[in-house]
């Protein structure tokens, strides 16, 4: 288990610690809802936990196959819903991995990406398309 300590401190924004290492990470509200975007939104965090997760399964993967992932990227566009209530509609990804798309390796490697607890938890609403662009 995990303890994530948040404090508002005002003005929309937050503070949160990570209780085994202590890092810290601030929040603000997006500025089309009320805040001033100085920092990650709480649905930009989300985004954030999704390529993230995703891309560290995909390099547990590797590890246990002996490949090397240092290289790869993400990009997360994020979109909220039009209409009420506001959510999460839309988490879009692409995932620069750089190996050839004929490596041995892909189907264990994107599945580990779209396996993701992350992912897997997202609630189904959630449209998560993935793009997987081997440039190797």
């Amino acid at each position: 288990m995990v303890t994530i300590s948040i404090r508002y401190s005002g003005d929309l924004h937050c503070e949160a610690v990570h209780g085994p290492s202590q890092s810290r990470l601030q929040t603000d509200a997006p500025v089309d809802n009320q805040g001033k975007g100085e920092a990650f939104s709480p649905t930009d965090l989300v985004a954030t936990a999704l390529g993230t997760c995703m891309i560290t399964i995909m390099a547990m993967a590797a590890r246990k196959h002996g490949i090397e992932l240092a290289g790869t990227s993400v990009s997360i566009s994020k979109e909220m819903s039009a209409d009420a209530p506001r959510r999460i509609a839309r988490l879009a990804s692409e995932i620069h991995i750089p190996l050839p798309e004929s490596s041995a390796h892909r189907q264990v490697l994107e599945a580990a990406a779209l396996g993701c607890p992350v992912h897997r938890s997202l609630h189904p609403d959630v449209e998560k398309p993935v793009k997987f662009v081997w440039a190797g």
